[in-house]
């Protein structure tokens, strides 16, 4: 992912907001169409980017005011747990819902990458960005 964030940036520019960035989620994952990635797991790496809704006006130095990275990472370790998923793209689709269905959350960014996929590639995978449809 690109550090500066400049598409998720330009989306959410008048407004205020607040970054939840996961980077480097190293996680086994089965995922894959090649009879070999559907034998057993492989090593992914997520990185995640939430826009949240600048939550200032409630923020009182607790951990229930703001989307906690920790909840989002059990939630990805969930999907992940659900079975196989033949395409990253399907993957990626289904974290970043999972990450939208917390209403705080109004744009994420979701990139997934196989780790040992290609010899000739430190990794290849996808990107994807989705905002949430009344904002």
């Amino acid at each position: 992912m690109s550090p500066d964030g400049e598409n998720l940036s330009r989306e959410r520019e008048r407004r205020e907001a607040q970054r939840i960035i996961i980077r480097n989620l190293i996680l086994p994952a089965r995922v894959g169409v090649y009879r070999h990635e559907k034998s057993g797991p492989q090593q992914v790496r997520i990185n995640l980017e939430l826009i949240v809704e600048d939550p200032r006006q409630s923020l009182n130095d607790e951990i229930d005011d703001v989307v906690s990275y920790e909840t989002v990472i059990l939630s990805v370790k969930e999907v992940l747990a659900e079975g196989h998923t033949n395409l990253v793209e399907t993957l990626a689709e289904k974290i970043a819902e999972i990450c939208l269905s917390d209403l705080r959350v109004v744009g994420v960014r979701v990139g997934i990458e196989k780790l040992h996929a290609i010899s000739e590639a430190e990794s290849v995978g996808v990107e994807i960005e989705r905002f949430r449809s009344n904002h």
